[in-house]
């Protein structure tokens, strides 16, 4: 094997300067989030004036379900390989090849349920769609192993590169379909673009080439953890977009394209956060995992800095939610406002939700995690059934209100048998929700003001200059270290 390549295995370089390395990477995933931000927002802007909401829907109504199939893709086995101390050439090998012929496997699966789909929603569009995706999705499988290397090796600078380029190449190519009038053969051809670069760039700057699969190399235990984490990701997947599935049959496209729009647009900022702050937690907390009391300060610290930055992002949105989606969807999208706002309550519960996926994948206890899921799953689709006769805003609200009212057992059964508790996560988090709660009045003011003498443009930066000013005032007199935690995490060595 040559240097270059065994060296994506080892990672005892990384523990002489941990803390480096996982600021360096936090930081180098941050901008490329930022960035990957700013893309996805043009994307919605743009495509939402060119495209229709039945376009969106048309697709969403796909993807609900062959989303629930791509989860297997993966297996559980990147994090596998990210998560485990020591890690051979064969072993990662094998895993390549598992996760290849899961793929395989799973794509002929999805064309097979093209007519079904289509018999389902009663729309034969769907079934070229279906099949259109299940060629794209081919494709998923060749990268796994070679991200969880890079990602191992904490090189998030070079991930992030691929991730923005393949993002700003699909876009460009998705507007000038839309433009042609491809219709929702836009968002098909988005996707495949990004699939396609993201694979070739990643083969060409991981310079890791699979050998052979082989037994007793001692995969076994990574195939339990990545079980497990799998089957935690598929009923999770399942609960939270069954929505998706009720709405776009029992009340159709135009309704399910609105719904599922409000709820993106709600969810990409929190993602831009939560997935790089996690992406770079998970292999710094795995490598501190035999270290209770420091892997209690790190956790301590990463929830309260997604909090610093999740909880005021959120509040702003429910108070400024006519101007975000006239202003970036157009009028056209003026029935998602309600659905925006209901469905922002839920989203003040999600890092408290993500960051306890971490605690369960850097310990090791995905079996602990996958039972969490079966219960929580099962009371979601609940929620939605018992909120589905009313539309989409019923739907909405039962969200909303399930999400709320299991925080607290999800909280508790997470820190169970571990070196943190419930205190740990109110700790972290108090600060952050007082300075937002006191910031949101100001902003509620402020935006009812100015919401009936100015346009939209002027009431919402009117309304978000004066929340940060408040918000960034109120917690450098409540609680200063903070500050100076999150700029240590997010912004420097």
């Amino acid at each position: 094997m040559k240097k270059h390549t065994a060296n994506l295995f080892d990672t005892s370089h990384l523990n002489t300067d941990l803390k480096g390395h996982t600021v360096r990477g936090g930081k180098a995933t941050l901008v490329a989030q930022a960035m990957s931000f700013v893309l996805n927002i043009a994307s919605v802007m743009i495509l939402a004036r060119l495209l229709t909401p039945a376009d969106f829907g048309l697709v969403a109504m796909v993807t609900a379900i062959t989303g629930m199939l791509a989860i297997f893709k993966d297996a559980g086995l990147s994090m596998a390989t990210v998560q485990r101390d020591k890690i051979t050439h064969e072993q990662v090998s094998t895993l390549f090849w598992v996760n290849v012929t899961i793929t395989f496997t799973i794509s002929l699966f999805i064309a097979a349920l093209g007519p079904v789909i289509a018999w389902f929603y009663s729309d034969q569009q769907l079934q070229v769609i279906t099949w259109s995706i299940a060629a794209i999705f081919g494709l998923g499988g060749l990268t796994v192993q070679h991200q969880a290397l890079l990602r191992r090796q904490m090189r998030f600078g070079l991930l992030a590169r691929i991730q923005i380029f393949s993002t700003a190449l699909a876009l460009s190519v998705a507007i000038v379909s839309a433009l042609m009038g491809m219709g929702y053969w836009a968002l098909i051809v988005q996707i495949a673009v990004s699939e396609t670069v993201g694979l070739a760039l990643t083969w060409a700057y991981c310079r890791w080439t699979p050998g052979l699969p082989q037994r007793g190399v001692g995969i076994g235990s990574m195939l339990k953890f990545g079980g497990y984490l799998t089957g935690f990701s598929f009923v999770n997947y399942f609960a939270r977009n069954t929505d998706n599935i009720l709405i776009g049959k029992y009340w159709g496209g135009e309704s399910l394209g609105i719904y599922s729009k409000a709820y993106s647009l709600l969810i990409l900022p929190l993602q831009q956060i939560n997935g790089p702050i996690a992406a770079v937690a998970i292999p710094a907390l795995s490598r501190l995992q035999n270290n209770p009391e420091e892997f209690r300060k790190f956790f301590r610290k990463i929830l309260g800095v997604i909090s610093f930055v999740t909880f005021p992002l959120i509040a702003w949105m429910i108070i400024c939610r006519n101007e975000i989606i006239l202003l970036f969807l157009g009028p056209q999208w003026e029935g998602a406002i309600p659905i925006f706002a209901i469905l922002a309550i839920s989203a003040f519960f999600q890092p408290i939700g993500n960051i306890s996926g971490v605690l369960y994948i850097s310990l090791g206890r995905t079996k602990r995690m996958f039972k969490w899921g079966l219960i929580s799953s099962t009371l979601i689709v609940t929620a939605f059934l018992v909120g589905l006769p009313y539309g989409p805003i019923g739907v909405a609200w039962a969200y909303s209100a399930i999400i709320a009212l299991i925080i607290y057992p999800l909280i508790r059964y997470a820190t169970s048998g571990t070196c943190l508790g419930v205190i740990d996560f109110l700790s972290s988090i108090k600060y952050p929700l007082g300075a937002t709660i006191t910031s949101s009045l100001i902003g509620v003011s402020t935006n009812y003001y100015f919401g009936e003498f100015s346009s939209l443009l002027a009431s919402l930066i009117i309304t978000t200059v004066s929340m940060c000013l408040a918000y960034l005032y109120i917690m450098y007199k409540i609680y200063p270290m903070l500050l100076v935690e999150a700029k240590t995490v997010l912004l420097r060595k």
